[in-house]
């Protein structure tokens, strides 16, 4: 199979496993949402040190410890990726499904508003007018919800938040996860021999099945990771940024026809604005990247001979 397609299909799974979290932590009921992520912190990192003694790739955590930057990058890291996985978390088990998808859809919006303020870049208009309708549609759903969609913003602010910081950091995906869960271990290990003790912790007390996909939170964690960084180096940005609506498309459907969530007039209309906002966007960075390649092809031509 040629590596594109190889690719690809590791793309899709990736996204496919992170759209389907919604199917997961139901199930991990009556478990509460921040007994679940210290859960998910403690055996992500279980399964990600395993798969670095697999590797037998340890050499980089002496280099990193030698890079105060990177390690305080990657602690800030952490502290992000904390709320994100329990805004998510919470979101999914109180029933708003649909508004955290909303939050993945409008992210790709929110990152280059990061790319402007933070990083200097310059947008083209187009890209401006997807950011403006990204934000229009803010307006539309805060009126229907009757509230600011902050489940939404927060996931939204919080995954560019973090997809930033790892691009400046720069370290590789289960060794940056390891580091990141090494950092949480402490407080989320405490808090649950805290539950134990106080008696109020699920991972003892309700059935070897329950403790089996509690501690399966950190596999479902770790695996599309992993098929993410295996895409990344095989296909083109441009195709990974296609691939990336699979998941929130996904938890959408998810949302409306499994947990069957409330779906009226205006939140249709609210999450039309954005779809029409993210086609803009797409097309606009699509049509982009064809320019610079013909471009780059045009620079490696070689010159006419003289006449």
């Amino acid at each position: 199979m040629p590596e594109s397609r190889r690719g690809v299909l590791y793309g899709i799974a990736a996204y496919a496993m992170w759209g389907l979290f919604p199917l997961y932590w139901p199930l991990l009921k009556p478990s509460g949402a921040l007994e679940i992520l210290a859960h998910r912190m403690v055996w992500s990192l279980v399964v990600v040190a395993a798969i670095l003694v697999v590797r037998r790739h340890w050499s980089w955590f002496g280099e990193l410890l030698r890079t105060p930057r990177k390690l305080g990058l990657l602690v800030l890291a952490a502290a992000v990726v904390t709320v994100n996985w329990g805004v998510y978390i919470y979101a999914v088990n109180t029933g708003h499904v649909v508004e955290s998808a909303l939050g993945y859809f409008i992210n790709p919006l929110v990152s280059v508003l990061f790319g402007v303020f933070l990083l200097k870049e310059r947008l083209r208009p187009l890209q401006w007018a997807a950011v403006g309708m990204g934000a229009l549609s803010v307006v539309v759903l805060t009126v229907d919800y009757g509230r600011l969609p902050w489940i939404a913003l927060v996931l939204a602010a919080s995954f560019g938040t973090y997809g930033l910081i790892k691009k400046i950091a720069a370290v590789g995906a289960a060794e940056s996860m390891t580091v990141e869960t090494l950092v949480l271990l402490v407080p989320a290990f405490a808090y649950l021999v805290y539950l134990q003790v106080q008696g109020e912790g699920t991972f003892a007390n309700a059935g070897a099945g329950h403790a089996f996909l509690l501690a399966g939170a950190g596999v479902i964690t770790a695996v599309p990771l992993l098929c993410f960084t295996a895409a990344a180096i095989r296909v083109p940005l441009t195709t990974i940024g296609l691939l990336q609506y699979i998941a929130p498309v996904l938890q959408f459907l998810c949302g409306v026809f499994i947990a069957h969530e409330a779906m009226p007039a205006s939140r249709w209309a609210g999450f039309a604005i954005v779809w029409l906002a993210l086609s803009i966007f797409t097309w606009d960075s699509l049509r982009a990247a064809r320019q610079a390649r013909r471009v780059a092809l045009r620079d490696l031509e070689p010159a006419g001979t003289p006449g």
